[in-house]
């Protein structure tokens, strides 16, 4: 008998997998027409819109009754080819009856990333005539007239950090924060699990040089921390001990965020986010950045007129128009597809990732954005049943 329950086990370990997959074959699709706007995607992976495409296959919303979404195809926006060559198809492409028509045809809008391709990223860095400039990027007066439509329709619109962020112009930034009641303060931050230049090769130099042109030269820091950067090129760093009681920024969930998207009360997010300050009157805060400061910190902070608590998670849910503002890159994570074809994934999540590592954003994507997009997309299929 004994002999036999093991080999059961061993049967069933290679078999769930298996199962996991023919279930979510046999879940039927169904369709949601999702506007995605991309304009920062240096490979065909599409890192800066995975986890929504994630998200969309494992809960088989499809882009038609048949077709499902393909991460490295479905967008509007900056699409990479071979040989430094690439094409623009993004909505700029788009007359006014063109964009009516898309606001007609999409349920949701999703605008992940607006940064956009510099040259000296895509091009070959040793090309001098071609390593400076933008070739592709910013919320332009096409995307905004889109957002306007879908709003006035009512539709649900879901942006994220660095949407009116450089290279947008203020005239666009000022309209999309009239349209949706929210400002940005010009500040954008991450946290660095080391400051030390000689250990952490992955600190970017355009970040020390900043901060040292202004501090005569000097760059004193060795721990880990916060590093904030304005629009005008000012860089404040908050560093571990110095400024900070913990170097963690973290996400606190309010109580109608954790009922209702099943958020955690909190979690880290070592990842660029931006300093957002709402309309209240307008938009709910379903969940807050916390920094954890000294008196040193709150002192820094103060003197650049940097809040010390702000949004991470903007909503505004409501009869005239649905809209979210995620301050974080909520949709970048180092996520792969494969794990979106598995029913059920989800009960093996804790496999997925290590916590103790404080860099590590797989936790933030299990715990957090799936959870929270996933009820936002269900509400959304709901609808038109």
């Amino acid at each position: 008998m004994k002999k036999n329950k093991w080999l059961l086990i061993l049967w069933l370990i290679p078999a769930i997998p298996v199962l996991m997959l023919i279930v979510w074959f046999l879940t039927p699709k169904t369709k949601l027409v999702v506007a995605i706007v991309d304009k920062t995607v240096l490979t065909r992976d599409g890192q800066e819109h995975i986890s929504l495409d994630w998200i969309l296959n494992h809960e088989k919303l499809t882009k038609t009754s048949k077709k499902r979404y393909h991460v490295g195809d479905d967008y509007f926006g900056f699409f990479p080819k071979d040989k430094e060559k690439f094409r623009l198809k993004g909505l700029e492409r788009f007359n006014n009856n063109q964009l009516k028509q898309l606001s007609d045809d999409a349920n949701l809008a999703y605008f992940t990333d607006t940064y956009g391709i510099y040259k000296k990223e895509w091009y070959n860095e040793h090309n001098s005539e071609r390593s400076s400039g933008i070739l592709y990027g910013g919320l332009s007066k096409n995307d905004l007239d889109f957002l306007e439509m879908m709003k006035a329709k009512h539709k649900l619109i879901i942006t994220e950090f660095n949407t009116i962020g450089s290279p947008t112009t203020v005239e666009n930034r000022n309209r999309f924060e009239q349209l949706f009641g929210m400002h940005w303060t010009g500040w954008t931050a991450r946290y660095f699990n080391s400051l030390d230049t000689a250990v952490n090769t992955e600190l970017p130099k355009w970040l020390v040089q900043n901060y040292k042109a202004a501090n005569d030269k000097k760059w004193p820091f060795k721990r880990s921390g916060i590093a904030f950067v304005s629009d005008l090129d000012q860089v404040v760093i908050l560093e571990d001990s110095t400024h900070l009681t913990n170097p963690l920024p973290y996400i606190v969930s309010s109580k109608h965020g954790q009922d209702k998207f099943s958020l955690p009360e909190k979690i880290k997010y070592p990842f660029w986010f931006d300093v957002i300050v709402p309309d209240q009157k307008v938009n709910e805060r379903v969940a807050d950045f916390k920094i954890y400061l000294n008196q040193s910190g709150k002192i820094e902070l103060k003197k650049y007129g940097i809040p010390e608590s702000f949004p991470a998670v903007l909503m505004h849910n409501a009869a005239d128009y649905q809209f979210y503002y995620f301050s974080g890159d909520f949709c970048d994570n180092p996520i792969t597809m494969t794990s979106s074809y598995f029913k059920g994934i989800g009960f093996f999540k804790f496999l997925m990732f290590d916590t103790q590592d404080p860099m590590e954003r797989k936790s933030f994507f299990w715990n957090f954005y799936r959870p929270m997009l996933t009820t936002i997309l269900k509400d959304e299929t709901a609808k038109k049943r």
